[in-house]
């Protein structure tokens, strides 16, 4: 078994595919790469697809341990985001959605799915607050106030290789990167549904992915008939404060290279990266 004592969190996005590059290439040290899956019904399909046809094979092929992970159940079963999200007389509401001031409310899918996860896997290779594993994360310079939000597990030491690189690397020297090692350059990495994706966001869904739009304002439906039910007041999956199928219209095709969105990113390193 692998030391897992270096391991990069793998998020499926340009920041840190371009670490899976530089630590295949030899320029860091890090030899496990861990994605935590949320669902196959969860994750943005088009990062799945990245990291089966692309991700997987290009850590193979350079000795790189690239795991996927999981939330399982104690049966062994697989609990999934959209699952917990969409379960017949679940009260659960564990992503960010959008209160009626539009702020985004409380959530725990970053906790639940991404950070537990990785941190069992690690725990079960021998990470402990008396041997924290090293945990590399894919925050470029020009994300760079993400690093201070990041609260470090106590089996874990988070570091930010992209940061300490000489010189720092902003995220399109990370494009730069996985384009010289003949890797397509992954889409934005989140879940499908996250209401943190920005308004641009779900325009270019709405044009580009309708049948993926749709499911979504199926999930505000869901979402609210159920705070209905509780008599609660509505939530929304973007900050407009009414449906998204009402709020967004489909994005006008823009330039490519015109790709310079960056907000509404979580706040702990382990989505959008």
């Amino acid at each position: 078994m692998t030391n897992p004592a270096r391991v990069i969190a793998y998020g499926g996005g340009v920041q840190s595919t371009a670490l899976l590059v530089l630590a295949a290439t030899g320029r860091i040290n890090f030899p496990v790469f861990l994605f935590a899956n949320t669902g196959n019904d969860s994750e943005d399909p088009a990062t799945l697809e990245y990291l089966q046809r692309y991700a997987k094979p290009y850590a193979t092929a350079h000795g790189i341990e690239l795991h996927e992970l999981h939330r399982t159940r104690r049966d062994g079963t697989v609990e999934t985001l959209w699952g917990r999200l969409t379960r017949a007389g679940s009260r659960s509401l564990p992503i960010p959605v959008r209160m009626s001031n539009g702020a985004p409310g409380t959530r725990s899918c970053t906790s639940d799915f991404k950070i537990r996860v990785l941190g069992k896997w690690l725990k079960q290779h021998g990470a402990n607050r008396d041997k924290p594993a090293t945990v590399g994360i894919g925050i470029s310079l020009d994300e760079i106030e993400r690093v201070n939000r990041r609260r470090a597990m106590p089996y874990e030491i988070p570091v930010y290789p992209l940061l300490d690189h000489d010189p720092p690397l902003r995220r399109h020297d990370c494009a730069r990167i996985i384009a010289a090692a003949e890797l397509p350059i992954p889409p934005k990495s989140a879940c499908w549904f996250c209401p943190l994706k920005p308004p641009r966001r779900w325009g270019e869904m709405r044009r580009d992915r309708p049948r993926l739009f749709r499911s979504a304002c199926e999930l505000e439906v869901i979402l609210n008939a159920r705070r209905r039910a509780l008599g609660k007041d509505p939530v929304w999956l973007s900050r407009y404060d009414r449906p998204l199928a009402d709020a967004i219209p489909a994005a006008q095709q823009t330039l490519p290279g015109l790709d310079a969105d960056t907000g509404g990113l979580c706040d702990n390193g382990s989505c959008f990266t």
